[in-house]
């Protein structure tokens, strides 16, 4: 066995009565090595070193259930207690290591195992895979501070059964799917004509509730209704709290898992009328909401700083932070990806009490490592991205310019980092990560997906320097340290 063995990861060492455990790259690729009794527990090649025997168990779904059953530390588990936390998308199932690295620098909970079905569907993972991963690199360092499990942007039951189902300890409901859009620019008149066909009752409780009460927020700050803007709202979001109050008590209620509600998703910015009145109701009816995602103004495009006004930004999150202090949970930025211009007003107008979202930035981070260490790979990677660009804007929506991306050709071996510096090429290659790992040649193999696994494998100390550096900056300028 010891032929096999290239290194062992120390801190992986655990012991359970008679049994040792830790885990090992091999010349085949990680491992978890288990001697004593629990061995008949695993799957896994039986082998004897030294006189004494032992079993090589593939990182599989299945140990990793096995893991999870014998030491607790490594199951996904609730933020609550925690102000911060950060949604540590890992795309690849590398990533997770390099995160558990940074994030012991900082005080802020790391949800290691966040995809969204749309990501899965892009990636060819599964549920069970992401999550797996994230316990086979919390086993690796030896984390014991805890870690989350994010089913991100569901939309309906079956969605959050499957994650609920995989062990998963943060479920974020995407109700797009039931915020009226189509009325945000209505007509007035269409408005109060679909507002009068409500139950009459539904009417006069809601018109109680909101018309004629200004509702004080904070010295100074107070939410008003007018009519007009009552009734379009209750249309936009009435539909959609009745979703999320459903799924909650049918699915989430006493589960112990945090509930966050996305509102983000949606063709218009979510007023601060619009916020507390799906705050006001979703607590009004028992639904005990860990975070909710409001789509603030201003764009936020993937890989890339805030666009728009940074201070009328401030001036509007500062009330939205206060709607959220108000009700007893955290504001949820979802693309929070490298929006370092608007980082320290997150930080500071929520006390630090805040949910990040980044997910494509660790991504950006391997291909840069790709480009430093693998520059031919890159390049293929890089022209595949730009030529298959429109099919990638049917799932993401940016407003890149590509004109600015220099040809590829003309780019020395030195300068390809710098395309990772600039927005629109990290736009592009942001949104075509899913059709990079799922190409395949005509007879089947994939043309990218085992070449970029086998560079993070090779530049893996680069690899989790990188994530250190990158993300580092997302929580220094949050104030998290």
């Amino acid at each position: 066995m010891e032929s096999e063995i290239i290194r062992i990861y120390p801190d992986s060492h655990q012991v359970r009565g008679s049994s040792g455990y830790f885990m090992a790259e091999t010349i085949n690729g990680n491992v978890l090595i288990v001697s004593g009794s629990d061995m008949e527990h695993f799957e896994g090649r039986l082998v004897v070193s030294q006189g004494k025997a032992c079993k090589l168990c593939p990182l599989t779904v299945e140990n990793s259930k096995t893991v999870r059953k014998l030491f607790p530390f490594t199951n996904p588990t609730s933020a609550a207690g925690h102000d911060a936390s950060i949604g540590l998308g890992d795309r690849l199932g590398v990533a997770s290591p390099g995160h558990i690295k940074l994030i012991r620098g900082f005080d802020v909970f790391p949800i290691l195992a966040q995809q969204s079905m749309r990501e899965l569907n892009l990636t060819g993972r599964t549920y069970e895979d992401v999550l797996a991963a994230a316990v086979w690199a919390v086993f690796r360092e030896g984390y014991k501070k805890g870690y989350g499990a994010d089913g991100d942007h569901l939309k309906t039951a079956d969605e959050v059964k499957y994650a609920l189902r995989c062990g998963y300890s943060m479920i974020t409901l995407d109700c797009s799917e039931h915020i009226r859009n189509d009325l945000a620019d209505a007509e007035q008149t269409a408005i109060d004509a679909q507002y009068g066909t409500l139950p009459p009752d539904v009417r006069s409780e809601l018109e109680n509730e909101y018309l004629n009460t200004p509702y004080i927020i904070d010295k100074g700050i107070a939410i008003n209704f007018t009519e007009a803007d009552f009734r379009r709202t209750v249309l936009i979001y009435l539909e959609a709290i009745n979703h999320a109050a459903a799924i909650y008590y049918d699915l989430i209620e006493g589960t112990g898992v945090d509930f966050e509600v996305s509102i983000d998703e949606t063709q218009s910015v979510t007023t601060l009328q619009s916020h507390f009145f799906v705050a006001n109701e979703l607590i009004k009816r028992g639904v005990a909401v860990s975070s909710i995602a409001p789509r603030f103004i201003g764009e936020f495009q993937k890989g890339i700083d805030y666009i728009g006004d940074t201070d009328a930004f401030e001036r509007d999150f500062a009330v939205h932070a206060k709607i959220a202090s108000r009700f007893g949970y955290k504001v949820s930025v979802h693309s929070g990806s490298d929006k370092f211009s608007i980082f320290p007003a997150v930080g500071r107008l929520t006390n630090g009490k805040f949910h990040l979202k980044t997910a494509g930035t660790s991504w950006l981070e391997a291909l840069r490592v790709i480009a430093e260490n693998a520059p031919e790979l890159y390049r293929e990677i890089h022209a595949f991205a730009m030529d298959n660009l429109a099919e990638a804007r049917e799932y993401y929506h940016i407003t890149e310019d590509i004109s600015d991306i220099a040809d590829i050709n003309n780019i020395s071996n030195d300068a390809l980092r710098d395309y990772l510096g600039l927005d629109s090429a990290r736009q592009v290659l942001h949104i075509t990560y899913g059709l990079v790992l799922m190409a395949k040649a005509p007879d089947g193999a994939t043309l990218f997906r085992d070449r970029i696994y086998k560079a993070l494998r090779e530049f893996e100390p680069e690899y989790f320097d990188a994530l250190g550096k990158h993300i580092g900056l997302h929580l220094d300028a949050l104030g998290a340290r």
